[in-house]
């Protein structure tokens, strides 16, 4: 058996290249492979990015009473092809606020956004009082508890704000605590203070 030659092709030379990689040989009748040698890139301690399952794809604040509240900021972000989060923040007018409801809904693409599995009313001061006396409403608000002042029961009187929402978070949520299916999602929430309805948030995202 005799070589007659070795090919090596790095196919992401951002991830890993090779230094060298060569046929020697000796004499006519003796040939060896000497070495193979493949440079790992180093990411300065940086995490290599893995595409999460879940990706945010639009998002929709829309204040009804401008003059008991609105959205100072609301958008979606986008770092890097694998990175997304939103930020918002509400202005709240007429403080202290001590009465707050929400309609909280999931929806699935299925031509068109149709109702997918739940669809809540409830008592927001009440709830952040014993939060674990409503399960799905506790497995929603857990989205968001971590980055938010949302964090306490009413009265509210100060600006509520969302900062940096990421889609590890979701993804995780999605994924690990309560699975489901791939799809196209839509959570909407109604925002209701003192039985009236003054604002909507809607977040799209997509499951593969």
């Amino acid at each position: 058996m005799e070589f007659k030659n070795i090919i090596c092709t790095s196919l992401d030379k951002e991830f890993s290249d090779f230094e060298y990689c060569f046929l020697k040989s000796k004499k006519r009748t003796y040939k060896h492979v000497y070495k193979i040698n493949t440079i790992w890139k180093s990411y300065q301690n940086k995490k290599l990015q893995v595409k999460p399952a879940v990706e945010f794809t639009n998002i929709i604040c829309t204040s009804l009473d401008k003059t008991f509240s609105d959205f100072e900021y609301c958008y979606l972000k986008s770092i890097n092809r694998t990175y997304k989060y939103f930020s918002l923040k509400v202005n709240l007018f007429k403080v202290p606020i001590t009465s707050v409801k929400i309609n909280l809904a999931l929806y699935k693409r299925f031509n068109g956004y149709k109702p997918f599995l739940y669809n809540v009313t409830f008592d927001a001061c009440k709830f952040l009082m014993n939060r674990k006396s409503q399960p799905v409403s506790l497995y929603f608000y857990e989205f968001f508890s971590s980055v938010s002042n949302m964090n306490h029961s009413c009265p509210y009187d100060h600006d509520l704000i969302m900062e940096k929402l990421t889609t590890d978070i979701i993804n995780h949520r999605f994924t690990k605590i309560l699975p489901f299916p791939d799809g196209d999602y839509m959570i909407k929430m109604h925002w209701f203070a003192y039985d009236i309805n003054r604002a909507v948030f809607q977040i799209y995202f997509t499951k593969k």
